[in-house]
């Protein structure tokens, strides 16, 4: 199964951001597509291009000829992760809606513990490396000092106001399509802090969230500077509570 018939309603929605991303992107494209059409359930898969400045777009059409579920969307210039992602989600249509990174670093068929998480009534499930890592029946590869740094990371977000969660980053989380269309429709930041304001939120609308462990292993060719955008993490979580005061979250006053 190449596609979703227009006469069926779409079960999942998967949105990649892609920025500079020909080098990883189609392996997993290949494998998203191999696995979804084993399930012969219709999906759609959302490829937001955040203007790269490679190949990238040529190959997802390249794809898309292939797979008719394969949705190209171009920005003209990049915003950054969190902005390709809203992007993304404001435009799905499935009943789930599935975020994931283009490098691949989280297998798809992940999705299932996720959907179970879903299924037994969280309103959003979040992949987590560090259960993961506590749990002999999971792998997640990682160099030591990314382990290391994410953790310190996590211990101060769970400080500065998002506490319970011990991985706000990790790229694989699922929706409930009302939930995603509810906190990508106030969301505000364009960076990688995107994921903080999410949960932020979703914690203070009373959002159910699962923290699922999933198998993960770290991939070349990262573009996460971890001072560098640890940094600017901070202060977009910092931005998060400004705004929160200032009442930009205030478009829905309970759960969707």
């Amino acid at each position: 199964m190449t596609a979703s018939p227009q006469n069926q309603t779409i079960l999942l929605s998967i949105v990649i951001p892609a920025y500079n991303e020909a080098e990883r992107i189609l392996p997993y494209l290949q494998h998203i597509t191999a696995y979804l059409g084993q399930r012969g359930q219709p999906y759609e898969i959302l490829v937001v291009d955040d203007g790269s400045r490679d190949s990238t777009v040529a190959i997802v059409e390249q794809c898309q000829s292939q797979h008719q579920a394969i949705r190209l969307i171009r920005l003209p210039t990049n915003r950054g992760k969190g902005h390709a992602v809203r992007t993304g989600m404001q435009q799905a249509q499935g009943s789930l809606c599935l975020m994931a990174d283009a490098d691949g670093a989280t297998p798809i068929q992940e999705l299932e513990r996720l959907e179970t998480a879903i299924h037994n009534g969280a309103d959003l499930a979040i992949g987590s490396r560090p259960l993961a890592s506590r749990d002999s029946r999971y792998q997640v590869q990682a160099r030591w000092r990314r382990s290391v740094s994410g953790n310190l990371f996590n211990w101060f977000v769970q400080r500065l106001g998002i506490p319970g969660i011990r991985d706000t980053q990790c790229g694989f989380k699922l929706f409930r399509a009302a939930v995603a269309q509810d906190l990508f429709g106030v969301s505000r930041i364009d960076g990688y802090g995107f994921d903080l304001e999410l949960l932020y939120v979703a914690q203070r609308r009373g959002y159910k969230i699962a923290e699922v462990p999933i198998n993960w292993a770290d991939q070349p060719g990262s573009k996460v500077r971890v001072l560098r955008d640890g940094f600017r993490m901070f202060c977009e979580l910092l931005a998060v509570r400004c705004n929160e005061k200032a009442g930009q979250y205030n478009k829905f006053d309970c759960k969707t």
